[in-house]
């Protein structure tokens, strides 16, 4: 399958960059390019790209309001934010916002890639830095009380599996913790999506953790 991809960024030489480093996968095409936020919103539109490269800090319409914009367009495509900026306010707003994945720019090339073809399978992916802050931040946060009207219409065996997404299982492993098949633990996982209105696995643990559903490490 070929990835179609749309490179946001207001600085010409970083696009460039990464159409001149995708010119040579042969799985992945550069659509369009924008360096605005603006321009961000209306070239997804029109050319519905199935994942959008996406700077945060851009004049006008910012990456953050773009991804919330294209986001809410309910189209099939995903955005991933790739930005130098990675302190834990942008990487709260992006993901809230409803970026499936969170990169910076000092990534190796290849690993960027690799995240693109993550994001475009219907994956998630953040930075391994990035991750180990949020982890360190949740460590730091005092446990909140379970807050079961936060989920409505989400079931006892759904809120446990909720649980075991947040604790990073796979669909297979939560079916072996609850004893259950593999297909029936899928089943729950995409009821969740459904109901909780989330896009990809790192949304239902933002979901998790805001309902009091797990205890961060200590």
């Amino acid at each position: 399958m070929t990835i179609r991809v749309l490179l946001v960024d207001d600085q010409p030489l970083v696009r460039a960059g990464l159409r001149v480093l995708m010119t040579d996968a042969p799985d992945l095409v550069v659509v369009g390019e924008a360096g605005t936020g603006a321009e961000a919103v209306r070239s997804a539109r029109e050319l519905a790209p199935d994942v959008v490269l996406m700077d945060l800090r851009m004049p006008g319409t910012d990456g953050i309001a773009a991804t919330r914009d294209i986001v809410a367009a309910g189209g099939p495509t995903r955005v991933l934010v790739l930005t130098t900026f990675d302190d834990d306010e942008h990487v709260h707003a992006a993901l809230r916002a409803g970026a499936s994945g969170f990169l910076v720019k000092d990534m190796a090339l290849e690993e960027i890639l690799g995240a693109v073809r993550v994001v475009a399978a219907g994956d998630a992916l953040i930075a391994p830095g990035v991750t180990r802050r949020l982890i360190a931040e949740f460590a730091r946060r005092p446990a909140p009380a379970p807050r079961p009207r936060d989920l409505p219409g989400v079931t006892d065996r759904e809120r446990e599996v909720l649980g075991l997404v947040a604790r990073g299982l796979s669909n297979a492993e939560i079916a072996a913790e609850l004893v259950i098949s593999p297909a029936t633990a899928k089943a729950h996982v995409a009821r969740l999506f459904t109901k909780l209105g989330a896009r990809d696995r790192v949304h239902l643990v933002i979901a998790a953790y805001e309902a009091g559903l797990v205890v961060p490490p200590r």
